[in-house]
């Protein structure tokens, strides 16, 4: 596994860079974020690395900090999400206001990045919540009163598309099942557990 590159930056084309090490130019798929902190062509430049395997294909993701390449590595095992989505993810937010988006439920927020959809979205914050200590954040806030936990478990359901009616059924028969204690993440997962039995 190649985890780190150092050398001289030789080509510069969003998302594609080439880092020249010993002769050896390295080609590497960056996000806007990374791509914008390089520095010109022909100074010296490090990268922390994640190096996908395919059939056909091997290619290298470069990243300017730790703590996006810990993301992207995160991203990559969310159902539905390659390694193309997750750069346009990394690219469309830092890795502080995804991990804010994330604590807070902000869905609508990933949506904004290209073939990011609203399931999808909400598929990231539910997988990633469970993460933000790993990816350097602070524990998510305390939790709401058990009604607005409920609410926020219902409109999740009904944004992934449920009707109204059958997501407060869901989430009422979820609640009986864990307790006035759940939280909302409980609720949406026992829900959807029970949905489909």
């Amino acid at each position: 596994m190649i985890g780190r590159l150092e050398g001289r930056l030789a080509y510069r084309q969003a998302p594609e860079v080439v880092v020249d090490v010993g002769g050896v130019g390295y080609e590497l798929l960056v996000s806007l974020n990374t791509f914008f902190a390089l520095p010109a062509v022909g100074e010296r430049v490090a990268l922390h690395t994640h190096l996908v395997v395919r059939e056909d294909l091997h290619q290298l993701y470069g990243f300017v900090s730790r703590e996006e390449r810990t993301l992207f590595r995160h991203l990559i095992r969310v159902s539905g999400i390659g390694p193309k989505m997750a750069l346009a993810l990394l690219s469309g937010l830092t890795v502080a206001d995804f991990v804010r988006c994330v604590a807070e439920g902000d869905a609508a927020a990933l949506t904004r990045a290209p073939g990011v959809g609203r399931k999808t979205a909400e598929r990231v914050v539910m997988e990633l919540r469970d993460r933000l200590e790993e990816l350097g954040a602070a524990p998510p806030p305390a939790p709401a009163a058990p009604a607005d936990l409920r609410s926020e478990a219902q409109a999740a359901l009904v944004a992934l598309g449920y009707k109204p009616s059958e997501a407060a059924r869901l989430v009422a028969a979820a609640a009986r099942e864990l307790g006035e204690g759940a939280s909302s993440e409980a609720l949406i997962r026992a829900a959807l557990r029970n949905a489909v039995r």
